[in-house]
């Protein structure tokens, strides 16, 4: 990798494999890789993001822990409804700062700790403005049957889940506008993380 310290962010549609390829260039190139997903459930348990949010949506969101219950508010706030969309904006109008200070402090301590660069994967790095702090974007393009497969695999969503989900995202091409890297997931994990070295070797962020 070059002496630059190198900030890498994956985007990509919902169930596209980002946080897979981000972990399988992490572990090749010993990078440190920013979970954004992880990054948001830490928020949700913060008893200041906690009284914001009952303030603005009740308690009827609390498990019987008096915790976020993640699909109470997930089913406010998902979809293209203009409800859902307001109170979206609510939510990351109070979360969306934590999650982006503790990302800035993991950059922080990646440099001061040597690493030679990093990797963000958070679905909504477009969307929350934070692209400002990646030097490469990197968009992982994956077709929409494998991407609903995985995501009723690996999270029991149902199609409409799904739907909603994506809906609630930047529209894939606007994502891809804003990528410096395009990376064809429709085979398997290691071809596409190939492709990508090959490419970040080209751009000299590798060796």
């Amino acid at each position: 990798m070059s002496n630059q310290f190198v900030t890498l962010c994956f985007v990509g549609g919902v169930g596209s494999g980002k946080s897979t390829l981000a972990r399988w260039l992490g572990e090749k190139c010993d990078l440190p890789v920013v979970d954004g997903d992880r990054l948001g459930h830490i928020a949700l348990k913060q008893p200041e993001v906690i009284s914001q949010l009952i303030e603005h949506f009740g308690s009827g969101i609390l498990d019987p822990e008096g915790e976020i219950d993640r699909s109470k508010l997930g089913s406010r706030v998902w979809g293209d409804d203009p409800q859902s969309v307001r109170n979206r904006k609510v939510l990351e109008r109070i979360v969306h700062p934590v999650i982006r200070q503790a990302m800035q402090e993991a950059i922080e301590q990646a440099r001061q700790t040597g690493k030679r660069g990093i990797i963000i994967d958070a679905a909504v790095i477009l969307e929350a403005g934070w692209h400002g702090a990646c030097d490469r974007v990197i968009f992982v393009e994956t077709p929409e049957e494998k991407r609903l497969a995985h995501v009723v695999e690996s999270r029991n969503w149902s199609e409409e889940e799904f739907r909603k989900r994506e809906r609630s995202q930047l529209d894939l091409d606007t994502k891809r506008k804003h990528a410096h890297f395009v990376v064809d997931n429709s085979g398997s994990i290691e071809q596409a993380g190939q492709q990508l070295m090959q490419w970040l070797r080209h751009q000299s962020v590798v060796s």
